[in-house]
Parts: structure tokens; C-alpha cells; sequence
């Protein structure tokens, strides 16, 4: 683990000065359209550091007590680059190593309050703003609860329910949705809950291998558990995931996703707190309206999730390919259109690929994956689009390899994965637009629109039109998704007025290409818009009344709320950062 120089003492304390959070105006990414008056605050707001209703440090310490020591008080992980941090002092050497790991997921995973998606920090405490710039606690939860088992759920909801404080569930801080953070919150941190287990596993719906997963268990660690047994499990691209957090419960893209569906499908248990401090088991047949809602309806919502159980499948000798080339004429896109015309038949042979389109017309399949397939198999699906680069001319590199299993292939050629330093959005792009010669123009000229912009893209392509095993909340649209559009801006560490501007342009500019194109359509709850002008729809679909309804039974209190959130509608953050209620 990277070291911060900061003491033990100094950062599990509680008695640590909390006069950090209360310095100054707390500058958000999304300013509210509205601001409270400050005395409403008390009946309207969550309480919030520097009001009468903030509890005290002593109160604090109270509160540490009931839970055996495991609240942790935040400072900054970038405070070494400043000065104004009470009892930390300028450091170049150890801010030199922050900023060097700073691109790195796994730097922020071992916080507790640092999101990789640095602009939900909001140049908090900044690593690469001058030394004399501020470090304030800011937009990070000032306070976090190391979590360990269902009881320090239950009285971490109870203390926030009796103080009127935010609350904001955290695993690994891998969100680009700014659900893992919050001005003025108490966090739940479940990083730490990495009990796994593979059962022989029976219900009235599955009858073979399955695991039992912690809330803080990664995505690396399930694969390996799993491939240690000749077994390979549904989890993300990027191994540093929270397996059983927003991921799954967002419903949850994989290489596997072609072969077994999104992970949300895999699903046979919930463990979970509820609002109410229930603690209770959701299966298809015990608590099923909770069930569907956590299996893909997203995640911190309905209630805290302390396990999740989910299928196993068989692992297997696994194929995968790579792909690329440059064309700075119009013969791209040519190509370009070939391939999309091509990708139904890769991934009904049980492919899934991830292909790229980056400025300076450049194309990439940067992994590809045949369970039980081999290279040439690849190469042969891939025929069409090969044929037609070598009959234009366009120099390509084409590389196929064959791997024992399917993690093998997995780690070969997904070694690394530094995605958080991005302004992003993206949309599920349906089969439909496959069926005539101008739909997929139309298309072409979408993605060609989004680079000309600007924008970069990755798409994730897999068949996930397959129906689940149980009924879940995943938005209908997947089970008619040809592949994902991921797209983005690069974020400038250097110039947030750059970035409100990248910003802007992929909620105005980039997304707007592909929404005209799939009108009633839907994005990914983990990787889109935050800003999404239609989020409801875009997010839940025709799921979403009843998903607010389960919300309500489980959550009456609105305890658990993150922006674009089921029940997200009820509050919004003032322009000072605090969470206040929509409305009178």
C-alpha cells in the first residue's frame, strides 16, 4: 500500500480539529439551481458541519465507542501538498509520490474518502493546485465507519437517522457517478468486509457452484478465488471493482456478459441493512421486491449491502484477439461501418469484444474473448471486417492468441486499467439500428461526430439479450443492446474551468449525438452522464415507479440517497454542498 507519512494516530483519530471542514465556501461540481436560506437549513437540510446540530467532538468519540473504535476522521490524502492542514506539514517528497500514484485506482481504493473521478472532489485538498491553494475536507465525508459486520451497519444508520446526517456508502471510491463521496457525510466504509466463500449451492431456480461475496471483496479477488477452482465468476473490466457494490447492483458489463449476461444476472442472494436497520435476506423467492431491486436497480439505494451470493460457471481454454488501424481519410469510417455490420454475427458465436474509436481516426480492439473457442474462431468471425481492410489497403495489426483459461486471457490483456481522470458519458446502442443500410449510416456518422468533437469512445460489445435466470431490475434495454458506448473528455488536473466546459460539451454535444439516434433509450447506470437531462428514463426505464415504491418501503426515511439515484428527485445538493429536500 502506498504510505502517506501520516500517522496511525493521525488518522484514526476522532478528536482530530474539525475546523478543516469548516473552512470556507464548499465549491461543487453541479451547483444546485437553487440555495437554500440558511434558516431553513436546520428543518430542510441534513445537518452539516459548523451547524448548532453537528455533533461535537465529544459526541463523536461517544459514537466511536458504541462501534469499537472503527470511525475514522478524514485527512486529506493530498494534504502533504499544502500547507494549510491542521497537523500535517509540507512534504514535497511524499506529494511528488501522490501525485506519481495518483492515476492509479488502487491509490484511492485504500482511502477512505478519496474518489478516483477527481471531479467529485471538487479541488477539495488537490494534489496538483499550488502549495498554498487550499486543503480543506471540503467535498470528501469528513467522518467514515470502518465497517465489519451488520451491526456497525445498523448503528452507523441509527446514529445518522437520530442526528440528521447524510449518509454515503463507500467501498473502493470506483465511481464516476460521485455516489462514494459527500460534503458533510458519515460514511459507511465496506472496504474491508473480504469474506468469500464457493458453496455447493441449491434453490428452486440454480442447482450448482456459487460464491458468497463481502461488500469490500474486489473484482481481482473473486477471479481468483473462482480460477483456483477451475471456476470463473461475472465481474468488470477493471479488476480494482467493487464486485458486490454499485457494479452488480448497476447491473454490471463483463467480458463474460456474452457467455452469462451482466453480473446483476448472476445474482441469488442479497444480505443487506435496510433503511429501516433491518437485516435481512433477498432471494427470487424470500423478500423478492427487494431482490429485483438490487439486482440491477443500483446500488446505495435500498439499503446496505453486506453479501451478495451469486453463480459460478465453468472455466475454460479462451481465445482472444487485438485489432488495429489508422486512416486519415474517409476510408475509416468506411471500415468502421463494416465492422458494425459484422459485430451481430462475432457475438452470437459467444464473443465479446471491446473496440475503441479515438481522434486521429484510429480504431482498436484492444481485447477480445471466445470462451471454449479458439484464435482461429476469432479470426474467422472476423472475416468480413478483415477482408475489407485488406481490400482497401489500410495497413492493419492483427495478433490472436490461445490461453489455458479464461483469466489467463483476462490479465493478458487487461494489465492495467487507469480510467478515472475522464469527463464522461455514453448510451446502450441497440440491435435495431443494424436492420437497414441508412440506420447504420447513421450511426457511423454519430461516432464520427462524437471524435470530430472532440470525444473519445470505447464500446463494449457483448449479447446481453439474453433473458436471466430470475427476474431483475437491469433496464429492459440491455436485453436488446448490440454494445455500450463509453464516451469521454480527458479531464485537466490543471483547469477546472476546462473541465465544466468538457463537461458540458458531452452532456450538450456528445451524448446528444447518440440520444437522437435511440430516442426512449437507456445508458449505464455506472458508466454515463451524471448530468443525463433524462436521467430517470435513461437510467430505470419503465422500472423506475416500481422501483421508487420498494425504495420507500425499505428506506421510508430517505436515508440512503446518491445522485442519479432511485428517489434522487427528493433532494439535491445547495450551492454550500449540503443535501437539502426539493420543496417547502
Amino acid at each position: 500500500m502506498f504510505e502517506t507519512g501520516l500517522s496511525k494516530t493521525q488518522i484514526q483519530t476522532v478528536a482530530l480539529t474539525s475546523t478543516a471542514i469548516l473552512l470556507g465556501a464548499v465549491w461543487m461540481a453541479r451547483p444546485s439551481s437553487f440555495l437554500f436560506p440558511l434558516q431553513q437549513h436546520e428543518h430542510h437540510c441534513r445537518c452539516f458541519p459548523g451547524d448548532d446540530c453537528w455533533p461535537s467532538l465529544e459526541e463523536w468519540a461517544d459514537f466511536n465507542k458504541t462501534i469499537g473504535g472503527k470511525l475514522i476522521s478524514t485527512i486529506p490524502i493530498a494534504s502533504p501538498c499544502h500547507d494549510s492542514f491542521p497537523g500535517v506539514d509540507y512534504d514535497p517528497d511524499k506529494c511528488a509520490q501522490i501525485r506519481a500514484n495518483w492515476e492509479r485506482p488502487e491509490f484511492h481504493i485504500e482511502t477512505t474518502h478519496s474518489p478516483m473521478a477527481a471531479l467529485f472532489a471538487n479541488l477539495s485538498c488537490d494534489p496538483f493546485t499550488p502549495r498554498d491553494a487550499q486543503c480543506i475536507v471540503g467535498a470528501y465525508v469528513p467522518y467514515v465507519v470502518n465497517a465489519s459486520d451488520a451491526d456497525d451497519y445498523r448503528k452507523t444508520i441509527a446514529f445518522v437517522k437520530e442526528r440528521n446526517i447524510r449518509l454515503v456508502i463507500r467501498n473502493t471510491g470506483h465511481d464516476y457517478m460521485g455516489k462514494s463521496t459527500g460534503a458533510g457525510a458519515l460514511a459507511i466504509w465496506t472496504h474491508n468486509i473480504k469474506e468469500r466463500s464457493i458453496l455447493d449451492y441449491t434453490s428452486a431456480g440454480y442447482t450448482g457452484k456459487a460464491m458468497k461475496i463481502g461488500a469490500g471483496v474486489l473484482s481481482s479477488e473473486a477471479i481468483e478465488m473462482a480460477k483456483a477452482e477451475g471456476l470463473v465468476v461475472v465481474g468488470g473490466d477493471c479488476p480494482s471493482v467493487g464486485i458486490a457494490g454499485g457494479y452488480t447492483q448497476g447491473g454490471g458489463t463483463s467480458p463474460l456478459s456474452t457467455k452469462f449476461g451482466l453480473a446483476a444476472d448472476q445474482v441469488l442472494e442479497w444480505e443487506v441493512v435496510t433503511g429501516k436497520g433491518e437485516l435481512l435476506t433477498a432471494t427470487p423467492t424470500q423478500n423478492q421486491d427487494l431482490y429485483w431491486a438490487l439486482s440491477g436497480g443500483g446500488g446505495g439505494t435500498y439499503g446496505a449491502v453486506l453479501s451478495m451470493t451469486v453463480m459460478l460457471h465453468r472455466d475454460g481454454p479462451t481465445a482472444g484477439a487485438t485489432l488495429s488501424f489508422t486512416e486519415p481519410s474517409d476510408k475509416f469510417w468506411d471500415m468502421v461501418k463494416v465492422f458494425l455490420m459484422n459485430l451481430p454475427a462475432v457475438l452470437d458465436a459467444g464473443a465479446s469484444l471491446y473496440a475503441w474509436y479515438l481522434p486521429g481516426n484510429t480504431f482498436l480492439i484492444s481485447q477480445s474473448y471466445l470462451l471454449e473457442g479458439t484464435s482461429q474462431d476469432l479470426q474467422r468471425l472476423l472475416q468480413p471486417t478483415l477482408k475489407a481492410l485488406d481490400e482497401s489497403g489500410i495497413l492493419y495489426t492483427w495478433e490472436g492468441h490461445d490461453y489455458p483459461t479464461f483469466q489467463d486471457a483476462f490479465y493478458t490483456q487487461n494489465p492495467k486499467q487507469d480510467v478515472a481522470e475522464i469527463n464522461l458519458g455514453g448510451r446502450l446502442i441497440p440491435r435495431s439500428l443494424m436492420k437497414s443500410n441508412d440506420s447504420v449510416d447513421s450511426l457511423v456518422d454519430a461516432l464520427k461526430s462524437i471524435v470530430d468533437n472532440g470525444g473519445m469512445m470505447a464500446t463494449v460489445c457483448a449479447d446481453t439479450t439474453h433473458p436471466p435466470t430470475f427476474p431483475n431490475s437491469a433496464h429492459p434495454a440491455w436485453r436488446e443492446t448490440l454494445f455500450l458506448v463509453f464516451l469521454y473528455t480527458i479531464y485537466d488536473r490543471y483547469n477546472m474551468t476546462t473541465n465544466i466546459l468538457n463537461k458540458q460539451k458531452v452532456t450538450n454535444v456528445l451524448d446528444p449525438a447518440l440520444v437522437k439516434l435511440t430516442p426512449g433509450g437507456a445508458v449505464y447506470l455506472n458508466e454515463a452522464d451524471n448530468n443525463h437531462p433524462d436521467w430517470p428514463d435513461a437510467f430505470y426505464g419503465p422500472n423506475y415507479p416500481k422501483l421508487a415504491a420498494i425504495k420507500k418501503m425499505y428506506d421510508p426515511e430517505d436515508i440512503f440517497w446518491g445522485p442519479t439515484a432511485v428517489g434522487r428527485e427528493m433532494w439535491e445538493i445547495a450551492t454550500d454542498g449540503r443535501l437539502c429536500k426539493v420543496g417547502p
